[in-house]
Protein backbone atom coordinates (compact mmCIF):
# COMPACT_ATOMS: atom_id res chain seq x y z
CA UNK A 1 0.00 0.00 0.00
CA UNK A 2 2.81 2.44 0.86
CA UNK A 3 4.51 1.76 -2.44
CA UNK A 4 1.24 2.32 -4.28
CA UNK A 5 0.63 5.56 -2.36
CA UNK A 6 4.14 6.80 -3.11
CA UNK A 7 3.73 5.88 -6.77
CA UNK A 8 0.43 7.78 -7.00
CA UNK A 9 1.94 10.79 -5.23
CA UNK A 10 4.91 10.90 -7.59
CA UNK A 11 2.62 10.51 -10.60
CA UNK A 12 0.34 13.34 -9.43
CA UNK A 13 3.37 15.60 -8.80
CA UNK A 14 4.79 14.75 -12.22
CA UNK A 15 1.46 15.49 -13.88
CA UNK A 16 1.26 18.83 -12.07
CA UNK A 17 4.78 19.73 -13.15
CA UNK A 18 4.06 18.77 -16.74
CA UNK A 19 0.85 20.83 -16.72
CA UNK A 20 2.74 23.83 -15.30
CA UNK A 21 5.42 23.56 -17.95
CA UNK A 22 2.79 23.12 -20.63
CA UNK A 23 0.88 26.19 -19.43
CA UNK A 24 4.09 28.24 -19.30
CA UNK A 25 5.02 27.12 -22.80
CA UNK A 26 1.55 28.00 -24.04
CA UNK A 27 1.80 31.47 -22.46
CA UNK A 28 5.22 31.97 -24.03
CA UNK A 29 3.93 30.98 -27.45
CA UNK A 30 0.92 33.24 -27.03
CA UNK A 31 3.13 36.15 -26.01
CA UNK A 32 5.51 35.53 -28.89
CA UNK A 33 2.73 35.34 -31.47
CA UNK A 34 2.30 39.15 -31.85
CA UNK A 35 6.05 39.55 -32.09
CA UNK A 36 6.22 36.90 -34.78
CA UNK A 37 3.36 38.56 -36.64
CA UNK A 38 5.12 41.93 -36.42
CA UNK A 39 8.37 40.43 -37.69
CA UNK A 40 6.48 38.77 -40.53
CA UNK A 41 4.83 42.08 -41.44
CA UNK A 42 8.19 43.85 -41.40
CA UNK A 43 9.74 41.16 -43.59
CA UNK A 44 6.82 41.43 -45.98
CA UNK A 45 7.12 45.23 -46.11
CA UNK A 46 10.86 45.00 -46.75
CA UNK A 47 10.26 42.46 -49.50
CA UNK A 48 7.59 44.66 -51.08
CA UNK A 49 9.90 47.69 -50.90
CA UNK A 50 12.73 45.74 -52.50
CA UNK A 51 10.42 44.51 -55.26
CA UNK A 52 9.10 48.05 -55.79
CA UNK A 53 12.64 49.41 -55.93
CA UNK A 54 13.68 46.77 -58.44
CA UNK A 55 10.54 47.44 -60.47
CA UNK A 56 11.12 51.20 -60.48
CA UNK A 57 14.76 50.71 -61.45
CA UNK A 58 13.74 48.36 -64.26
CA UNK A 59 11.09 50.79 -65.51
CA UNK A 60 13.54 53.71 -65.48
CA UNK A 61 16.15 51.73 -67.38
CA UNK A 62 13.55 50.59 -69.88
CA UNK A 63 12.28 54.13 -70.50
CA UNK A 64 15.85 55.37 -70.79
CA UNK A 65 16.58 52.84 -73.53
CA UNK A 66 13.26 53.47 -75.24
CA UNK A 67 14.03 57.17 -75.40
CA UNK A 68 17.20 56.48 -77.34
CA UNK A 69 20.61 56.54 -75.69
CA UNK A 70 21.93 59.05 -78.25
CA UNK A 71 19.61 61.71 -76.80
CA UNK A 72 19.06 60.49 -73.24
CA UNK A 73 22.72 59.88 -72.33
CA UNK A 74 23.95 63.48 -72.92
CA UNK A 75 21.06 64.83 -70.86
CA UNK A 76 21.85 62.39 -68.06
CA UNK A 77 25.54 63.39 -68.18
CA UNK A 78 24.56 67.07 -67.95
CA UNK A 79 22.41 66.31 -64.91
CA UNK A 80 25.11 64.33 -63.10
CA UNK A 81 27.90 66.82 -63.82
CA UNK A 82 25.66 69.77 -62.94
CA UNK A 83 24.72 68.18 -59.62
CA UNK A 84 28.39 67.50 -58.87
CA UNK A 85 29.29 71.14 -59.50
CA UNK A 86 26.31 72.34 -57.48
CA UNK A 87 27.16 70.15 -54.49
CA UNK A 88 30.79 71.33 -54.62
CA UNK A 89 29.64 74.97 -54.61
CA UNK A 90 27.26 74.37 -51.73
CA UNK A 91 30.02 72.79 -49.64
CA UNK A 92 32.42 75.62 -50.53
CA UNK A 93 29.88 78.27 -49.51
CA UNK A 94 29.02 76.41 -46.31
CA UNK A 95 32.69 76.31 -45.32
CA UNK A 96 33.03 80.01 -46.19
CA UNK A 97 30.21 81.07 -43.89
CA UNK A 98 31.21 82.49 -40.49
CA UNK A 99 29.54 84.52 -37.79
CA UNK A 100 30.45 87.93 -39.19
CA UNK A 101 29.34 89.94 -36.15
CA UNK A 102 31.42 87.83 -33.78
CA UNK A 103 34.43 87.96 -36.10
CA UNK A 104 34.24 91.74 -36.50
CA UNK A 105 34.04 92.15 -32.72
CA UNK A 106 37.13 89.93 -32.29
CA UNK A 107 39.07 91.91 -34.90
CA UNK A 108 38.15 95.23 -33.29
CA UNK A 109 39.18 93.97 -29.87
CA UNK A 110 42.46 92.59 -31.21
CA UNK A 111 43.29 95.81 -33.08
CA UNK A 112 42.66 97.96 -30.01
CA UNK A 113 44.54 95.72 -27.59
CA UNK A 114 47.30 93.99 -29.58
CA UNK A 115 47.67 95.99 -32.78
CA UNK A 116 47.45 95.46 -36.53
CA UNK A 117 49.85 92.49 -36.74
CA UNK A 118 47.87 90.47 -34.22
CA UNK A 119 44.64 91.25 -36.08
CA UNK A 120 46.23 90.09 -39.34
CA UNK A 121 47.22 86.82 -37.67
CA UNK A 122 43.63 86.39 -36.46
CA UNK A 123 42.33 86.92 -40.00
CA UNK A 124 44.90 84.48 -41.38
CA UNK A 125 43.68 81.74 -39.04
CA UNK A 126 39.99 82.35 -39.83
CA UNK A 127 38.20 80.80 -42.80
CA UNK A 128 35.92 82.60 -45.21
CA UNK A 129 36.01 85.53 -47.64
CA UNK A 130 35.44 88.15 -44.94
CA UNK A 131 38.62 87.13 -43.13
CA UNK A 132 40.56 87.24 -46.42
CA UNK A 133 39.27 90.73 -47.19
CA UNK A 134 40.18 91.89 -43.69
CA UNK A 135 43.70 90.51 -44.06
CA UNK A 136 44.16 92.37 -47.35
CA UNK A 137 42.89 95.61 -45.81
CA UNK A 138 44.97 95.35 -42.65
CA UNK A 139 48.11 94.52 -44.62
CA UNK A 140 47.86 97.95 -46.33
CA UNK A 141 47.10 99.98 -43.24
CA UNK A 142 50.54 101.60 -43.33
CA UNK A 143 49.71 102.95 -46.83
CA UNK A 144 46.71 104.91 -45.60
CA UNK A 145 42.96 104.42 -45.33
CA UNK A 146 42.44 105.14 -49.05
CA UNK A 147 44.69 102.23 -49.94
CA UNK A 148 42.83 100.04 -47.46
CA UNK A 149 39.49 100.95 -49.04
CA UNK A 150 40.70 100.24 -52.58
CA UNK A 151 42.20 96.94 -51.48
CA UNK A 152 39.00 95.87 -49.74
CA UNK A 153 36.86 96.73 -52.77
CA UNK A 154 39.18 95.02 -55.25
CA UNK A 155 39.63 91.88 -53.19
CA UNK A 156 35.90 91.77 -52.52
CA UNK A 157 35.35 91.42 -56.27
CA UNK A 158 37.95 88.64 -56.34
CA UNK A 159 36.17 86.75 -53.55
CA UNK A 160 32.83 87.16 -55.31
CA UNK A 161 34.33 85.68 -58.46
CA UNK A 162 35.68 82.72 -56.49
CA UNK A 163 32.26 82.06 -54.99
CA UNK A 164 30.62 82.20 -58.42
CA UNK A 165 33.16 79.80 -59.96
CA UNK A 166 31.43 76.94 -61.77
CA UNK A 167 28.00 78.56 -61.94
CA UNK A 168 28.38 79.18 -65.67
CA UNK A 169 28.52 75.42 -66.20
CA UNK A 170 25.34 74.87 -64.24
CA UNK A 171 23.61 77.61 -66.24
CA UNK A 172 24.86 76.00 -69.46
CA UNK A 173 23.48 72.58 -68.45
CA UNK A 174 20.15 74.17 -67.50
CA UNK A 175 19.90 75.61 -71.01
CA UNK A 176 21.21 72.60 -72.95
CA UNK A 177 19.17 69.88 -71.21
CA UNK A 178 15.71 70.98 -72.46
CA UNK A 179 17.22 71.94 -75.83
CA UNK A 180 18.49 68.38 -76.34
CA UNK A 181 15.13 67.10 -75.15
CA UNK A 182 13.30 69.21 -77.72
CA UNK A 183 15.77 68.15 -80.38
CA UNK A 184 14.98 64.54 -79.55
CA UNK A 185 11.31 65.45 -79.85
CA UNK A 186 11.84 66.83 -83.37
CA UNK A 187 13.82 63.76 -84.40
CA UNK A 188 11.15 61.46 -83.01
CA UNK A 189 8.38 63.26 -84.88
CA UNK A 190 10.43 63.13 -88.11
CA UNK A 191 10.82 59.36 -87.64
CA UNK A 192 7.08 59.04 -87.12
CA UNK A 193 6.29 60.90 -90.34
CA UNK A 194 8.91 58.89 -92.23
CA UNK A 195 7.19 55.70 -91.11
CA UNK A 196 3.82 57.07 -92.19
CA UNK A 197 5.23 58.00 -95.59
CA UNK A 198 6.88 54.60 -96.06
CA UNK A 199 3.70 52.70 -95.10
CA UNK A 200 1.34 54.98 -96.99
CA UNK A 201 -1.12 54.77 -94.13
CA UNK A 202 -1.65 56.40 -90.75
CA UNK A 203 -1.61 53.74 -88.04
CA UNK A 204 -1.05 54.22 -84.30
CA UNK A 205 1.39 51.32 -84.23
CA UNK A 206 3.54 52.97 -86.88
CA UNK A 207 3.96 56.33 -85.16
CA UNK A 208 3.95 55.16 -81.53
CA UNK A 209 7.71 54.55 -81.43
CA UNK A 210 8.66 57.96 -82.77
CA UNK A 211 6.22 59.79 -80.52
CA UNK A 212 7.50 57.85 -77.48
CA UNK A 213 11.07 58.93 -78.24
CA UNK A 214 9.86 62.52 -78.55
CA UNK A 215 8.04 62.50 -75.22
CA UNK A 216 10.73 60.67 -73.24
CA UNK A 217 13.58 62.91 -74.33
CA UNK A 218 11.54 66.02 -73.61
CA UNK A 219 10.59 64.73 -70.17
CA UNK A 220 14.17 63.92 -69.15
CA UNK A 221 15.44 67.25 -70.44
CA UNK A 222 12.84 69.17 -68.45
CA UNK A 223 13.47 67.11 -65.30
CA UNK A 224 17.23 67.78 -65.51
CA UNK A 225 16.66 71.51 -66.08
CA UNK A 226 14.23 71.81 -63.15
CA UNK A 227 16.54 70.02 -60.70
CA UNK A 228 19.59 72.06 -61.70
CA UNK A 229 17.59 75.29 -61.63
CA UNK A 230 16.62 74.69 -58.00
CA UNK A 231 20.26 74.16 -56.99
CA UNK A 232 21.36 77.15 -59.08
CA UNK A 233 18.90 79.53 -57.44
CA UNK A 234 19.88 78.29 -53.97
CA UNK A 235 23.57 78.89 -54.68
CA UNK A 236 22.86 82.37 -56.08
CA UNK A 237 20.86 83.30 -52.97
CA UNK A 238 23.67 82.03 -50.74
CA UNK A 239 26.25 84.07 -52.67
CA UNK A 240 24.10 87.19 -52.43
CA UNK A 241 23.87 86.75 -48.67
CA UNK A 242 27.65 86.36 -48.36
CA UNK A 243 28.26 89.41 -50.57
CA UNK A 244 26.00 91.51 -48.35
CA UNK A 245 27.93 90.33 -45.29
CA UNK A 246 31.21 91.16 -47.03
CA UNK A 247 30.05 94.71 -47.83
CA UNK A 248 28.85 95.32 -44.26
CA UNK A 249 32.09 93.89 -42.88
CA UNK A 250 34.17 96.09 -45.19
CA UNK A 251 32.43 99.21 -43.86
CA UNK A 252 33.02 98.02 -40.32
CA UNK A 253 36.72 97.46 -41.06
CA UNK A 254 37.12 101.02 -42.29
CA UNK A 255 35.36 102.31 -39.19
CA UNK A 256 37.64 100.23 -36.94
CA UNK A 257 40.81 101.46 -38.65
CA UNK A 258 39.60 105.06 -38.68
CA UNK A 259 38.98 104.95 -34.94
CA UNK A 260 42.35 103.21 -34.38
CA UNK A 261 44.27 105.79 -36.41
CA UNK A 262 42.92 108.62 -34.24
CA UNK A 263 44.42 107.15 -31.10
Amino acid sequence: MKKLFLTLTVAIFALGTVNAFAQEAADTVAAAAPVAEAVAEVDEAVAETAVAGETMHHVMMQKFLEGGWAWMLPILIFLVVGLAVAIERILYLALSTVNSKKFIAEVEKTVNTKGIKAAMELCKNTKGPIASIYWQGLSRYDQGLDAVEKSVVSYGSVQTGLMESGLTWIALFISLSPMLGFMGTVVGMIQAFDQIQAAGDISPTLVAGGIKVALLTTMLGLIAAVILQVFYNYIISKIDSLVNDMEDASISLLDILTAYSKK
